[in-house]
């Protein structure tokens, strides 16, 4: 019985705080100005949920109400790239990563996500 209590009060804990992660910015915050407007950005995502769905993982950057999808960089299983569009005419740009996914759940797979906290670009004239 007291088994039994312990396990409902872990699933309760769990339930109620969710499994997140860690978002981690790969980007320079500074990069030189380049003629054609495209910056890299990077991120990486650790978690210790073991229920996600790794293949279901859709990241995106998060410009204003913008969301432009990234691609896995090639051989990591937990990291992602693209290029982000700066105008010729800005000097800073501030965005977020967001991760949609999906974990294993009875009866069927349930739907998360997590957004970081607000990025910052500089852009540096040279």
């Amino acid at each position: 019985m007291r088994n039994l209590i312990k396990l409902l009060s872990l699933t309760a804990v769990l339930a109620l705080t969710g499994c997140t992660g860690t978002l981690t910015n790969l980007t320079p915050q500074y990069q030189n100005r380049r003629a054609d407007g495209l910056y890299p950005v990077a991120v990486a995502f650790e978690t210790r949920q073991d229920s996600l769905r790794w293949k279901s993982i859709k990241p995106f950057v998060v410009v204003g109400d913008k969301f432009y999808p990234m691609r896995p960089m090639p051989l990591m299983t937990n990291r992602w790239e693209t290029l982000l569009a700066v105008p010729a005419d800005a000097n800073v740009v501030h965005f977020r990563y967001k991760l949609e996914w999906q974990y294993n759940a009875i009866p069927v797979p349930q739907n998360d996500s997590q957004l970081s906290k607000l990025q910052t670009l500089r852009v540096i004239d040279r």
